[in-house]
């Protein structure tokens, strides 16, 4: 299992946005996650699958005008400047 660092722009000139957005925060919710409360589409998310499988996954609920970014954490490969809780659950899980 892996965690997976997130990151998400949703188009904001679509006429749904807030809808479009709780929807995919609700999808992403299902996966082991914790988020920085600093850093509003970030999040970190544990899953078995690849890179490549969770962002197919995610995708689903985006429109093509929309961003998207996944990339697997490597234990000893991260620093930044993050909430405590965040970083204790990172520690754990990666």
């Amino acid at each position: 299992m892996g965690v997976y660092l997130v990151t998400w722009d949703l188009n904001r000139h679509r006429s749904n946005y807030a809808d479009a957005r709780q929807r995919l925060i609700d999808h992403m919710s299902r996966y082991p996650h914790i988020k920085d409360p600093g850093l509003d589409s970030v999040w970190f998310v544990q899953s078995t699958g690849t890179a490549d499988a969770l962002d197919a996954d995610i995708r689903r609920h985006m429109d093509t005008n929309d961003r998207l970014m996944v990339t697997k954490l490597v234990n000893g490969q991260h620093q930044g400047w993050l909430n405590p809780a965040v970083w204790d659950w990172l520690n754990a899980h990666i």
